[in-house]
C-alpha cells in the first residue's frame, strides 16, 4: 500500500517521533546526545519553527513543534541527513542510521496540547533513564527540565507551553510540574501515538463505545483530533492550500541556488554536472555539496545527481 502524503502548512502542530533503523541506537554516547540537540536549536531558529516539547533516548526521539514557512519535510530532511552524515564519521560507519521515514501526526491543539507536551516528557522516565519526577527535573536530554526552569534552552518556546499553565510563571510552572507527576503512572499512551480512529477519538472506550451505539466519527492515521479537525485538515490538503511547499517547489528552490552561486562564481553549470575534476570546479562542488546537504537537506544521492558525481564522492566531501 503506498505511503500517504505528509499533511503540513505554516502553523501545523505536529508529534514527530524518529526511530533507528531495525531498532538500533540513534545516540552512543554523550557527544551523539550534545550534536542532536544542538542541530535541533539551531535549525529551529534558523527556520523560525518553535519547539514545544521534546525528548531524545537512545534508539528513538520525540518532538513536539509548529511548522513555520519551510515546512516540516525540510526541517526534518536538514535534521537527520545532517546528523547522521556527522554520527556515521564518528562512529566509523555506513548506511542508514534511521528508518526510513520518521512519523508525524497533525495534532488538534486545544484537545491534546498539554497531553502531548507531559507524554513527550515524560518518555526518558519510562524508559528508566531517570528513576523518578525529580531525576527527570535536572535530565538534560529533555524538554522537561527547561520548562521548570532547572536549565535553559533559548530555542525551546518554554514561554508559550507554560502559558497553558498558568499566566504566572512561578505558578505556571508548579502546576506544570504537579501535571507531569499526576501523569507518571499512565504508562504507553498508544491513542497518542497510534493509528486511525483509536487516535481520532482518543482511546479505544469511545471507539467501542461508538460501535455500540452505530455511529461512525471521520478518522486519519496521520491526525490527532475530533471528526471535525480531521476533517478540516483533509479538506485543506485536498486543495492543495497555497501555503504549503509541495516537492516541486523544493526542487526548484534547489535549481535555483545552484545557477545562482554558478553566476557568482562564475563557473558553468554544465561543466559542473559534467564531473569534471578541474581544481576550481572540484572546490566549488564542494562547498555546493555541504550547502544543499546541511541547508536545504539534499539526500547524498540527490545531491549526487544534481553535482554530476558518485554519492559516494559526496559523501567524502561531507565527511571532510
Amino acid at each position: 500500500m503506498p505511503r500517504k502524503a505528509r499533511l503540513d502548512a505554516p502553523g501545523t502542530l505536529h508529534h514527530v517521533m524518529i526511530r533507528g533503523i531495525e531498532k538500533r541506537n540513534i545516540v552512543d554516547d554523550q557527544k551523539d546526545r550534545k550534536d542532536f540537540v544542538t542541530r535541533l536549536g539551531y535549525l529551529a531558529e534558523d527556520t523560525n519553527t518553535a519547539i514545544f516539547a521534546w525528548a531524545l533516548l537512545n534508539n528513538h526521539a520525540h518532538i513536539l513543534l509548529r511548522s513555520s514557512d519551510v515546512g516540516i519535510s525540510l526541517f526534518m530532511r536538514r535534521m537527520l541527513t545532517g546528523y547522521a552524515v556527522n554520527y556515521n564519521l564518528r562512529h566509523k560507519r555506513h548506511g542508514h542510521l534511521f528508518q526510513n521515514r520518521y512519523k508525524s501526526i497533525v495534532c488538534e491543539k486545544d484537545s491534546y496540547f498539554m497531553e502531548l507536551v507531559r507524554y513527550i516528557h515524560l518518555n526518558p522516565l519510562r524508559a528508566n533513564l531517570v528513576r523518578s519526577i525529580k531525576e527527570l527535573d535536572t535530565y538534560p536530554w529533555c524538554g522537561h527540565s527547561v520548562l521548570i526552569g532547572k536549565r535553559k534552552n533559548d530555542w525551546q518556546d518554554r514561554d508559550y507551553v507554560l502559558k497553558w499553565f498558568g499566566d504566572k510563571e512561578g505558578k505556571a510552572r508548579k502546576v506544570y510540574r504537579d501535571y507531569v507527576k499526576k501523569g507518571s503512572g499512565d504508562g504507553r499512551r498508544p491513542e497518542l501515538v497510534g493509528g486511525g480512529l483509536v487516535r481520532s477519538l482518543g482511546g479505544w472506550a469511545q471507539v467501542k463505545s461508538m460501535r455500540r451505539a452505530e455511529k461512525s466519527e471521520l478518522h486519519d492515521e496521520r491526525i490527532l483530533g475530533s471528526g471535525d479537525f480531521v476533517e478540516q485538515i483533509i479538506n485543506e490538503a485536498s486543495q492543495k492550500v497555497k501555503y504549503q511547499f509541495p516537492k516541486n517547489e523544493h526542487l526548484q528552490a534547489v535549481e535555483d541556488f545552484i545557477k545562482e552561486m554558478c553566476q557568482k562564481e562564475k563557473i558553468n553549470i554544465n561543466e559542473l554536472r559534467s564531473g569534471s575534476r578541474r581544481k576550481q570546479i572540484s572546490k566549488f562542488r564542494s562547498q555546493l555539496a555541504v550547502s544543499l546537504v546541511e541547508k536545504y537537506g539534499i539526500s547524498l544521492a540527490e545531491t549526487a545527481r544534481w553535482l554530476g558525481v558518485s554519492t559516494s564522492a559526496i559523501s567524502k566531501i561531507v565527511n571532510r
